[in-house]
C-alpha cells in the first residue's frame, strides 16, 4: 500500500530561489525526473508524493539557484563522489488497522452526506366542493377515506364512489356523482373552461 507525503521546504531555505524539484531514492536521485515543488503564499516549497508504507526514503531538494538543501526533517550522513553528504530521511510508517477503520467511517459519512436527501413532500388537498354535487359534508366523507385532491377524484370509479356515499348515508344528497370523475379529471388538468361549460351543461339538468 502507499500513502500520501507531504514535503515542505521552509521559505528560509529558499531565500532566493525561484522554483526547484525534489529529487531522492523514489526517483533513482535523477534530476531529469525530479519532482516539480510548488511556490506557497509563505514563500515555502512543497510536494505531495505517494510512496510505499513501511519503507524509507533520502532525498533532498535541488534549487534554481543551484543549491542542493535539506528540510527540517530527520538526516543520513552519506558518503557520495568522495564527500560526506547529509540527506533528509523520511519513513513512511505503516497504516494501522485503526487507521483504515477511521478512513472507512470517514469515506462512508462523506458518502452519505452527499446522498440526496428525502425530500417530504406534501400534497395539498383540493376544495372539492368545485365539483357539481360535492357538498361540504361529502367532501369530509370523501377526503376520511383518502380522496383529498382532484386528481384522486377522477381516478375514483362509480362503484367506488356510490359505496362512500352510501355507507355515509348521503345517498340522496349526492347529485350528479356519475358526472363527479369527469368534473375531477378537468379540475385536476387546470381545464377551467371546459370544466365551467360541463357544470353549465350539468346545472341545466337540474
Amino acid at each position: 500500500m502507499t500513502k500520501k507525503v507531504l514535503f515542505n521546504l521552509p521559505s528560509v531555505y529558499v531565500a532566493g530561489a525561484t522554483h526547484g524539484i525534489l529529487v531522492g531514492d523514489f526517483n533513482n536521485w535523477n534530476t531529469a525526473e525530479g519532482i516539480y515543488l510548488e511556490k506557497y503564499e509563505d514563500g515555502s516549497l512543497g510536494a505531495e508524493l505517494f510512496l510505499t508504507e513501511g519503507k524509507t526514503y533520502e532525498y533532498r531538494y535541488l534549487l534554481s539557484d543551484g543549491r542542493w538543501v535539506n528540510d527540517n526533517n530527520e538526516k543520513k550522513s552519506v558518503l557520495a563522489f568522495g564527500q560526506t553528504i547529509e540527506n533528509c530521511v523520511v519513513e513512511v510508517p505503516v497504516t494501522t488497522v485503526v487507521e483504515v477503520a477511521k478512513k472507512t467511517t470517514k469515506k462512508a459519512v462523506k458518502v452519505a452526506s452527499k446522498a440526496p436527501k428525502a425530500k417530504l413532500e406534501v400534497t395539498p388537498e383540493d376544495n372539492l366542493t368545485l365539483v357539481v354535487g360535492v357538498t361540504k359534508n361529502i367532501q369530509t366523507v370523501l377526503k376520511a377515506d383518502g380522496i383529498v385532491t382532484f386528481k384522486d377524484l377522477g381516478k375514483c370509479t362509480m362503484k367506488k364512489l356510490l359505496m362512500i356515499i352510501e355507507n355515509a348515508g348521503l345517498t340522496d344528497k349526492a347529485n350528479f356523482y356519475t358526472t363527479w370523475t369527469k368534473q375531477a379529471k378537468l379540475a385536476a388538468a387546470e381545464k377551467w373552461d371546459e370544466l365551467d361549460a360541463l357544470k353549465k351543461e350539468i346545472s341545466l339538468k337540474k
